[in-house]
């Protein structure tokens, strides 16, 4: 039997990839820019914890406040569209028939489903936001989830680079440590979000892994000049 395969809870995905993506890249440059500037591993280590709790709240709310901002821009088109059906439902109806004209159905068929669909105003109403608005009604929890999907995959991706700090002695080694550490985070992140997303495994996590290393060796080579 067939059985279609399509991608589910995108909202999480899209969070975990702007939270581990950011995480991941911004800072491993911190900390590679730094690497070239001091001498003292506590330094980078103090240094990239500040900046990744600070990063943790800063994206989180961002997250939040897009989510806030997806849910009240939802809801006003809702109230707007119960107000149009209110007041002009004839323009409503010839909205519906247009709409499946577009799918090619008679003038006869229109009719029908548009006085049909009329019937219930809920439905009428639901029907209008997603065909007409292309509007999906988004979940009541989505800017608390967004805070803590995109503020946890920061935290966690911010880690990793700076793990390898802990256990060297010199920010040269931790930056040896960290670069290796964070190319294969980048590539086996790149890869699965390509893959989840639909795209070549391969070529995203080339694609993730060099913005990463770009991003770094710009923050490490204007930490040499400025110092």
């Amino acid at each position: 039997m067939h059985q279609e395969e399509h991608l589910k809870s995108s909202d999480f995905i899209t969070d975990m990839v702007i939270g581990m993506s950011d995480g991941l890249t911004v800072p491993f440059a911190l900390a590679a820019g730094l690497s070239g500037a001091v001498s003292d591993n506590s330094i980078i280590l103090t240094a990239g914890i500040a900046e990744i709790v600070a990063g943790c709240i800063a994206m989180g709310l961002g997250g939040y406040l897009a989510g806030k901002t997806e849910i009240e821009h939802y809801q006003s088109e809702l109230s707007r569209e119960y107000q149009e059906v209110d007041t002009v439902p004839e323009k409503e109806m010839e909205e519906v028939k247009e709409i499946f004209a577009e799918y090619g159905l008679s003038t006869q068929a229109q009719e029908l489903i548009a006085t049909e669909l009329a019937k219930d105003k809920t439905k009428w109403v639901n029907f209008m936001m997603k065909f007409e608005l292309g509007l999906e009604a988004p979940n009541p929890a989505r800017a608390r989830n967004s805070a803590l999907t995109i503020g946890a995959s920061y935290f966690v991706g911010g880690l990793l680079p700076l793990s390898a700090y802990l256990f060297t002695n010199t920010p040269e080694q931790g930056l040896i440590g960290s670069t290796i550490l964070t190319v294969i985070c980048l590539f086996v992140f790149g890869y699965f979000k390509s893959k989840v997303t639909g795209q070549p495994p391969v070529k995203g996590a080339f694609k993730v892994t060099l913005i990463g290393l770009l991003a770094a060796a710009a923050a490490f080579g204007i930490a040499k000049l400025v110092s």
